[in-house]
């Protein structure tokens, strides 16, 4: 990846994505295990509604110690509206920066880095999570592939096979099936096991 690439013009897709999925969700699902072994899709939606708010915060100018942490909770279940809102917040927060911002130095509390890596990084997290989402629902819905593409370079250059475990929250690298989608690709990168049709 080119750590000059702009991620902010992704984060309306990235968001827009998971946010149409969420729409899909009964809540008799909410309990259904995902392929991130951690959550269920209620906790799922929590978490990646909490990072996006998180990034948002980041992209504002706020820091790690404002960030109240934790799995979001959404007001009577209403998960949709919960992560719409967030997602729009974080779009909103990426617009309003001038190009010079993208260089200032954030600190994730894992890790500090430049806004446009870390920016990068919740394009990452939420096409991952999309993935899961996705994965979870039985599929039916097609993913922008770009943000796949994206997201993988980031992760391939930034989470090389040796940097696992505290403090990167992610899973040794697995193989991904022969003729797997960037998808399926970035999933097993990240620690997945993703399956021959995924």
């Amino acid at each position: 990846m080119n750590t000059a690439t702009d991620p902010r013009p992704l984060l309306a897709r990235a968001t827009g994505q998971f946010a149409s999925l969420v729409a899909t969700v009964e809540p008799s699902r909410l309990d259904t295990p995902t392929p991130c072994s951690e959550f269920d899709i209620r906790a799922l939606i929590g978490h990646v509604t909490g990072n996006t708010l998180a990034y948002a915060l980041f992209a504002e100018g706020g820091s790690v110690e404002d960030e109240p942490g934790g799995i979001a909770k959404a007001p009577g279940g209403e998960w949709t509206a919960a992560y719409t809102a967030a997602g729009e917040r974080l779009v909103a927060a990426g617009q309003g920066l001038d190009d010079n911002a993208l260089d200032r130095m954030v600190n994730l509390g894992f890790a500090t880095m430049p806004l446009r890596g870390a920016l990068s990084a919740i394009v990452m997290e939420i096409s991952a999570h999309t993935w899961d989402l996705h994965q979870a629902l039985g599929g039916g819905h097609e993913l922008d592939p770009e943000l796949a593409v994206f997201s993988l370079a980031y992760a391939r250059e930034t989470l090389p096979p040796g940097r696992r475990g505290a403090p990167v929250p992610f899973e040794p690298v697995r193989p991904a099936p022969e003729g797997a989608d960037a998808y399926g690709r970035l999933a097993a990168w990240l620690g997945r096991e993703v399956p021959v049709d995924g």
